[in-house]
């Protein structure tokens, strides 16, 4: 089953970071502004272009622990971006196909890709909500349409709280959204930092913010932890995203994105 809700026109004219982020991931959902700010970031630094491909890879190992590992048959994906290979819903479907997914995204240009994220097999369902992270209340009231908040609920925020700067509120946003959810369900997130590239990194957030995309801040490992503050913090615990039970042999690259899985006792 599938449902979709309306959504705003799309501006062109002004960058947008799930665009910016397609054409990262080599996609071919973005405009013209989307990727001259992107070639911006690359030409000063260049290993922007892994971190994307590492944080999506992130996010389908982190959705196939859940569902294969640890029973979660119900996600919410806040800050879902353009639909790629191996979206939140195909990877925790693949593992148990009654799974049933709310993406949120607040883009325009994802409300008009909704469709290719709606598929489902015939045991689940996928819903999509037009909401911003920011109003934590919307998301939970639209997603109880699709969600059982009696059972397990895991959400995925992946690198959509940097776009809250002010430390206490995203704080309080988790908190608010992890209230909702009963014991047994699942934080999962990475934000940003300039743990690796250090000021060239920090240079990268002036140029952003500078394009008129959302404002963004950087995170230290320590401040990622705090997301985390009451839950049981699995292992490997708070580390680069590339750290997380990877799935390939050696000692991989960190890149510039913590994060971690939390489960709420």
């Amino acid at each position: 089953m599938s449902e979709q809700r309306p959504g705003p026109g799309i501006d062109t004219s002004v960058s947008h970071v799930a665009r910016i982020w397609n054409y990262w991931l080599g996609g071919k959902d973005n405009y013209p502004v989307d990727r001259e700010v992107g070639d911006q970031i690359l030409g000063m630094l260049p290993d922007v272009a892994r971190l994307a491909r590492a944080s999506r890879l992130f996010l389908n190992r982190v959705v196939w622990h859940l569902a294969a590992e640890a029973g979660v048959r119900q996600f919410i994906d806040i800050g879902t971006g353009l639909p790629t290979v191996d979206n939140t819903h195909e990877v925790a479907q693949r593992a148990a196909p009654e799974s049933r997914i709310v993406y949120v995204d607040n883009d325009p240009l994802v409300l008009e890709h909704a469709r290719s994220l709606l598929t489902s097999t015939p045991e689940g369902h996928t819903a999509y909500i037009h909401a911003d992270l920011r109003e934590p209340e919307g998301i939970l009231e639209g997603a109880a349409e699709t969600l059982d908040f009696s059972r397990p609920v895991a959400f995925t925020l992946m690198g959509i709280l940097e776009f809250v700067p002010d430390d206490e509120q995203a704080y309080a946003i988790v908190r608010r959204l992890l209230s909702a959810v009963p014991s047994g369900s699942y934080l999962a997130m990475y934000d940003g930092t300039n743990v690796v590239h250090g000021e060239a990194s920090d240079r990268i957030v002036d140029v952003w913010n500078a394009s008129g995309n959302a404002q963004l801040v950087l995170r230290t490992p320590g401040q990622i932890a705090g997301f985390f503050e009451g839950l049981q913090v699995e292992e490997p615990g708070i580390v680069p995203v590339t750290h997380w039970r990877p799935d390939t042999p050696g000692e991989p690259e960190p890149v510039d994105a913590y994060g971690g899985v939390g489960r709420k006792p």
